[in-house]
């Protein structure tokens, strides 16, 4: 598995400790970048990084957290070649890569408990794209990203954030 790009704000900073500890037992390489405490940051700034990466190839999957993990779907989800799920059950997990192939798997830090958090990621984890009749709706999707995305990325300033 290719390395996995990782990003929280405070909020979710929690839970990507032990999420960090799972993808270390497993052998599964990541990039964690930031946030590094619990002190207020903003969430668009971490989604950036992620989803930037994402969308231009860098990462092949990133993984996002905030208190609901809404927030950095909306974010995530405004770069190209981009398909960003805010799951809260295992289920979710598991269709959001076999039907829309996921590439970004968004957490709430504070609405999901770590032991549900961490059964959704090895379902998001360990489930393959379907394929076949899904084919067509990603084709939609790439569609509209044709149309309403220009293709330059905004870019993180993570000097000025605060």
């Amino acid at each position: 598995m290719k390395e996995i790009w990782i990003g929280c704000d405070h909020g979710g900073y929690e839970m990507k400790l032990q999420i960090l500890e799972y993808l270390r037992e497993h052998s599964i390489p990541y990039k964690d970048v930031g946030c590094h405490s619990t002190d207020i940051v903003r969430y668009p700034y971490y989604a950036g990084l992620v989803a930037g990466a994402v969308s231009r190839g860098e990462a092949e999957r990133g993984i996002l957290i905030c208190s609901t993990g809404i927030g950095m779907s909306i974010v995530a989800n405004k770069y190209r070649n981009v398909r960003a799920s805010m799951c809260d059950s295992a289920y979710c997990g598991r269709m959001t890569r076999a039907h829309n192939n996921s590439n970004i798997l968004c957490l709430g830090g504070k609405t999901t408990g770590i032991f549900v958090a961490l059964t959704i990621l090895e379902q998001w984890l360990n489930t393959g794209y379907d394929g076949g009749r899904h084919d067509i709706s990603l084709g939609l999707l790439k569609e509209v990203e044709g149309v309403n995305l220009s293709d330059e990325l905004w870019e993180p300033d993570m000097e000025h954030q605060l």
